[in-house]
């Protein structure tokens, strides 16, 4: 099956055969699981002080007519505060008081990277990029969209911006500024949904032109990841590639492995 390659115009300028990539089955599970498997990556461990509301005074005394055990005084036995004089001071160290300890804190040595096999991991990217010819439900013609190595040259994001416009898909780019309320403070932050994405074969200048774009990444062949191609595992986007790009996709999925 021959695609059509697109100038900076948006003219035709060749044709292209598909590679065998785009043929492969979708298998929505394996992106998923690619995508988690890379989320879980960017986890940091999380600890607290090992002694953490345990810097008191205040002990545990439950022996019968044990000095400071509180029996027969109508006072809930629990560890307290010495005050001296056997008075009962403060109920302190466990976690229903004030500055007591946490019931369950977290753990550094919890394992939170999902690992997944590299060839597991190398199928769900190809479903990826197979399943992005499924992008619009077959309201865009002749996908995937194969623009010529002079897109790797672009260095402006105008040029980028007048690119989309001449392959008539600018509609696709984010343009609405969603403005969500800061969950602490009364600051507010901006939200930009994942729109479009272009492939290139070499680190390039369009890796910073492109990259300036509300909702538009870019990458490398060798820099590319399920979470690019199908943010959140299951969605598609709109996939634009360089003729090297597409031309060396399968021999660079054989060496791609997950960033760890």
């Amino acid at each position: 099956m021959d695609i059509n390659i697109f100038d900076l115009n948006g003219k035709i300028s060749g044709k292209l055969e598909l590679p065998e990539i785009f043929n492969e089955p979708v298998r929505q599970d394996l992106i998923l699981r690619a995508v988690l498997s890379e989320n879980s990556f960017k986890l940091q461990p999380q600890g607290s002080y090992r002694f953490a509301g345990m810097e008191t005074s205040a002990v545990y005394v439950g022996r019968m007519n044990a000095y400071r055990t509180g029996r027969h005084m109508g006072i809930a036995i629990r560890p307290r505060e010495k005050l001296g004089g056997g008075v009962q001071g403060k109920v302190k160290r466990i976690p229903s008081t004030r500055k007591g300890r946490r019931a369950h804190p977290h753990k550094t040595e919890k394992i939170l990277a999902e690992k997944i096999n590299k060839k597991e991991y190398q199928r769900g990217i190809i479903s990826a990029i197979a399943d992005t010819l499924n992008f619009g439900n077959g309201k865009i013609q002749n996908l995937p969209i194969i623009v010529n190595d002079s897109i790797e040259s672009l260095s402006k994001t105008k040029d980028v911006l007048k690119l989309f416009n001449a392959l008539n898909l600018h509609q696709y780019l984010e343009t609405k500024v969603r403005i969500r309320k800061g969950i602490r403070r009364s600051s507010k932050q901006r939200q930009y949904k994942k729109t479009a994405l272009i492939i290139v074969k070499n680190n390039s200048s369009i890796l910073k032109a492109a990259g300036n774009i509300a909702g538009l990444d870019v990458c490398t062949t060798k820099s590319i990841s399920a979470n690019l191609l199908a943010p959140g595992g299951n969605s598609n986007r709109l996939v634009i590639w360089s003729e090297s790009a597409i031309k060396n996709i399968e021999e660079d999925i054989k060496i791609l492995k997950i960033n760890k």
